[in-house]
């Protein structure tokens, strides 16, 4: 069964429960700040294991000291899914209090 795309109201609505998420384009996104190069690494490997689990994926981009996610549903014509924010909720379960930059 496909996963159906979210009203753009959908949308702002699961955003305004996710501080530091933000809607760029047709994805959702988020970058965390770390304290040092080795904890945006160890938070990268964590979010890989729950896409893993989840079986989504988003682009993940591991900079310095910043993680950055933008997480679309191929599956549904690159549109934004719940499956998006069902991630999204899971990454800010394994990364509390980061800041978003």
């Amino acid at each position: 069964m496909p996963t159906e795309p979210l009203s753009q109201k959908e949308i702002e609505d699961r955003l305004a429960e996710l501080p530091g998420w933000s809607l760029d384009g047709a994805r959702i996104t988020r970058t965390y700040r770390l304290s040092s190069h080795f904890a945006a690494t160890a938070l990268v490997v964590h979010i890989a294991q729950t896409q893993e689990e989840l079986n989504h994926h988003s682009d993940l981009t591991l900079g310095y000291n910043t993680v950055a996610l933008a997480v679309h549903t191929h599956d549904a014509g690159g549109a934004v899914t719940e499956k998006d924010f069902e991630l999204a909720r899971r990454v800010e379960k394994l990364a509390p209090g980061h800041g978003a930059s």
